[in-house]
């Protein structure tokens, strides 16, 4: 018999660069959230059609390759999974108005402090064992 995976229980990462997802999942699995990566914004789409149940977390880069980029990942899932606790990152700063990131979204640059990913992370936890 499988494992059961309780709902709201997932951390998805989607970042195209391996080094810095490797981090932000090795870091990630410090808390009590399991760790799924997604190297696009597609990628983590499909990923969240299937599973968006499970999905407590989301921590995603503005630039990401294909068509999606993060930020139409972030308003794509703030509309149809809006109690995924979500985090978008990018290494160039960011004016929250202009570029359109939603109000409960919250924008962290790089490089990200890992103490601020980590409780992020803990508030989506915490959220996800009331529901």
């Amino acid at each position: 018999m499988g494992q059961r995976i309780e709902p709201y229980r997932i951390a998805l990462i989607v970042e195209d660069d391996f080094e810095v997802r490797g981090l932000a999942a090795a870091l990630l699995e410090e808390t009590d959230l399991k760790v799924v990566e997604a190297s696009s914004a597609e990628e983590a789409l499909d990923y969240l059609r299937v599973h968006s149940d499970e999905v407590a977390f989301l921590f995603a880069d503005i630039r990401l390759p294909c068509l999606m980029d993060g930020l139409d990942l972030v308003r794509t899932v703030r509309l149809k999974w809006p109690w995924v606790r979500t985090v978008l990152t990018s290494g160039r700063p960011l004016d929250q108005q202009e570029a359109g990131v939603p109000r409960d979204v919250r924008f962290m640059p790089k490089p990200w402090r890992a103490l601020e990913v980590l409780m992020e992370a803990e508030k989506a936890a915490q959220a996800s064992r009331r529901n």
